[in-house]
């Protein structure tokens, strides 16, 4: 069901920026999806998804912690699971648009970390 880290998601006031500065040190080509005003960008690095999204002073704070995204086979079926284990909503389900039909969801588990999961 969970089949591992497959996104870390960083929030930044200027998130091309910040993976610009990542994809020096890191050696890495940033990418970038502009959605009207607002811009995700990331880095692949070996599979792993290095995001940089706007930031959310009301949901993801500035300095706020990066939110690792599990890799599922589904994203409701788990994210059900995890809310009967006593998590909580956070945000999301969103479809990512990228026509694969890939959504991902945010989830607070009983200690106030953030879990992401992402998948169909």
């Amino acid at each position: 069901m969970f089949n591992g880290i497959r996104t870390i998601m960083f929030f930044a006031s200027d998130p091309e920026e910040s993976a610009g500065w990542g994809g020096n040190v890191l050696d890495a080509e940033v990418k970038l999806d502009i959605n009207g005003t607002s811009v995700y960008a990331w880095l692949d690095i070996n599979g792993v998804e290095f995001g940089f999204h706007p930031l959310d002073e009301k949901k993801n704070p500035r300095g706020g912690s990066p939110v690792p995204y599990w890799s599922v086979d589904d994203v409701d079926i788990v994210r059900e699971r995890l809310l009967a284990a006593g998590c909580t909503h956070h945000r999301g389900p969103l479809d990512v648009g990228d026509g694969t039909g890939r959504k991902i969801a945010q989830l607070k588990d009983p200690f106030d970390n953030i879990i992401g999961i992402d998948g169909p």
